[in-house]
């Protein structure tokens, strides 16, 4: 290996530079979509509950599973278009007549987009040895250097929640859900016909991320030594627990405006 002069950068001096194998961000995006009137397909127990149901109240929606599918674009080489399936799983609390205690009603809903990100180009196949192929003396089948699309996103923001009757819905239920969910049900997703629909707008924030394995030249510091040693001390419980400082935020929550300025939404202030 050559030998690379020491640079000197502030307090720190960079010793070396080393290759790495690591992934690397080619393109990305960000999302901030509103999802308007998405029908919600239930369990049996829970339609038959929205079916009598006077009113709906939205509890909470989160993001159960998310199918993401990377194909290259035709005639733009280096580009790929990635088709993303999110599933929410939603919480309703169902009233069937006014001042009574609702019952909750689970169901999930699907929103699907798509996005053209750059992914550059190559299309080379990786073999790593390992204990099973020496033993077996079969090579391990390849990896593809294709780029790979990473979805970031958090639970959705429930905006409205609507219910109306199934021949007044312009909105088709989903018949198609993953098997994962389907299994993780006690129920089974019903699809036939029924008397009243729900449809939510949901708020959804998602960053889309195109990757690629590459070998990267890096500046190397030196070997990441921990220097703290480590807390071995769990005879006491009541000593470890004195240790811990006492979480404020979690009974004072930050105000609106972090930096103390008390003015409307027009102030000046720095």
């Amino acid at each position: 290996m050559p030998e690379n002069p020491i640079i000197e950068t502030g307090e720190r001096r960079i010793k070396d530079a080393v290759c790495i194998d690591t992934k690397r961000i080619f393109d990305s995006c960000v999302s901030k979509d509103c999802l308007e009137d998405l029908r919600v397909t239930f369990c049996t127990k829970s339609q038959k509950l929205i079916d009598d149901a006077v009113t709906v109240k939205a509890r909470e929606a989160t993001i159960e599973e998310v199918s993401i599918d990377v194909e290259e674009v035709p005639f733009n080489r280096g580009f790929y278009s990635v088709d993303i399936t999110f599933y929410f799983k939603l919480c309703f609390d169902v009233y069937s007549a006014p001042c009574t205690t609702p019952q909750v009603a689970v169901g999930f809903a699907q929103f699907n987009k798509r996005c053209i990100l750059y992914g550059s180009d190559g299309d080379v196949k990786v073999f790593v040895s390992n204990s099973v192929s020496e033993m077996t003396d079969c090579p391990v089948a390849p990896q593809y250097t294709n780029p790979s699309a990473k979805v970031q996103a958090v639970d959705p923001v429930i905006l409205s929640t609507d219910i109306c009757k199934c021949c007044d819905c312009k909105v088709c239920c989903c018949s198609s859900f993953p098997k994962s969910i389907i299994n993780s049900l006690d129920d089974s997703l019903y699809f036939d016909d029924c008397k009243k629909a729900v449809l939510v707008t949901l708020g959804l924030f998602s960053i889309v991320q195109m990757e690629r394995d590459t070998q990267i030249l890096i500046p190397a510091y030196d070997y990441c030594i921990p220097e703290r040693e480590c807390c071995c001390n769990t005879s006491n419980p009541c000593e470890t627990f004195q240790d811990i400082d006492f979480p404020v935020d979690e009974f004072f929550p930050a105000s609106r405006d972090a930096s103390g300025c008390g003015c409307s939404t027009d102030c000046d202030c720095d």
